[in-house]
């Protein structure tokens, strides 16, 4: 699937890039997958099925490295990732606790593998990992690393929590223990900042914040009172419970009553693990046959303009109290108002651009009430779509998160 905290990293890569500053980015356990120009490396460190079978196998481990390299290449990754194989924290409470161990735990081949490559072929002066899970490294890597060293904090606790124990408790404490090596944490909100401090035990004072930022130039929605026919609501997010399709489904549902001239247009990623969930929803609203329509997820930045262009109105009414929200900023560089849920992340974006309105979360009926309120208010959604519009091209672009991130890594 895209995913977007991979799609961030690669903007803020591009970013940095375009301002002057040498920037490599390297997968781990898969290659990456966007919406873009793909400025990944071509090699893949961590490979998924190597540390999957390290951890799982005493015979992998005992295996020459180079009979098991070519299992990381990006070819092979790709096509296993395409299985239906279980990425749910249930089933990798194991796997997660060995990828923590480091060099101390079964992985430690490919580990060193990562290590020596950052230490004595790239030579950075500063390394930033993006996800919490990656971090097993880090307690071997100070050792011969002397540069700052960060990690970007962005929907780690989504999997965490749902670990079950003993292995959330056992991550969470491997995790709060690696705080000595490093230097700063970065999160893109001060809620998240707050919530992984204390549910992670690590030093507030550490935290530094980081505002999103967003290719907006392919992103050429116009502002203004859209009059599409029929007006159409739109979600566009991964199809699963966490980022509330179920809501958007039933708040729908009580909208059209009111308003029949209308639709629901759906966008965004639906994987294996929640297709059983997806058809139960549709089946919740059957009634509302062809007002409904699911049109997949787009492969390119210019598909997914193309599918915000017939939005009037943007929701993603997440249960997960998310600490991005892209497409709350995607949906405002393309001139749509949005109606968000009052948590997480949404109340400090909606704030800052003044782009929409907040809604008591996993409330139905008061989101299906606010689409009325801006259905029959021209005027208000025209303000809000200028508003969200200038704030994200004012508070959201490349240029004011890499400014910003020059400024992190110069002065802490």
């Amino acid at each position: 699937m895209f995913c977007g905290s991979c799609m961030h990293d690669n903007t803020w890569a591009k970013g940095l890039h375009a301002a002057g500053h040498d920037v490599t980015l390297l997968p781990t356990y898969t290659p990456i997958r966007v919406d873009e120009e793909n400025l990944s490396s071509k090699r893949v460190f961590l490979g998924g099925i190597n540390i999957y079978m390290e951890s799982k196998s005493r015979l992998w481990h005992r295996l020459p490295r180079a009979l098991t390299r070519w299992l990381d290449h990006p070819r092979i990754l790709k096509m296993a990732s395409k299985m239906s194989i279980s990425n749910d924290a249930k089933d990798l409470g194991e796997l997660t606790l060995a990828s923590l161990q480091g060099t101390d735990g079964p992985q430690n081949r490919e580990v060193d593998e990562l290590i020596n490559y950052l230490c004595d072929d790239l030579k950075p002066d500063i390394i930033c990992f993006s996800n919490i899970l990656q971090t097993g490294v880090v307690k071997t890597l100070r050792k011969r690393f002397n540069g700052k060293i960060y990690c970007v904090l962005q929907g780690d606790d989504i999997f965490l929590k749902d670990l079950p124990e003993p292995y959330q408790s056992q991550a969470v404490s491997l995790i709060s223990d690696m705080d000595e090596h490093f230097d700063g944490y970065i999160t893109h909100s001060d809620y998240y900042r707050d919530f992984m401090s204390n549910f992670l035990s690590l030093p507030v004072e550490k935290f530094h914040r980081l505002p999103l930022g967003i290719e907006l130039s392919g992103l050429d929605g116009k502002p203004g009172a859209k009059k599409n026919s029929p007006l159409t609501i739109g979600y566009f997010a991964r199809i699963c419970p966490e980022k509330g399709f179920h809501h958007s489904l039933e708040a729908f549902r009580l909208f059209h009553a009111e308003h029949s001239d209308s639709r629901l247009l759906i966008g965004g990623y639906l994987g294996s693990k929640d297709q059983a969930f997806y058809e139960q929803q549709l089946e919740n609203i059957r009634e509302l046959g062809d007002a409904v329509q699911y049109i997949g997820s787009p492969t390119s930045q210019a598909a997914k303009v193309e599918i915000y262009k017939q939005f009037d109105l943007f929701s993603m009414p997440t249960t997960y109290h998310e600490p991005k929200g892209l497409p709350v900023l995607e949906a405002w560089a393309n001139g749509i108002p949005v109606i968000q849920p009052n948590h997480g992340a949404f109340p400090e974006m909606i704030e800052r651009t003044n782009g929409g309105l907040l809604v008591t979360p996993d409330n139905p009926q008061e989101l299906a009430n606010a689409w009325l309120k801006l259905a029959e208010d021209e005027g208000q959604r025209e303000e809000y779509s200028h508003a969200g519009h200038r704030g994200v091209h004012e508070h959201f672009s490349i240029e004011a998160m890499v400014s910003e991130t020059i400024r992190i890594f110069s002065e802490s």
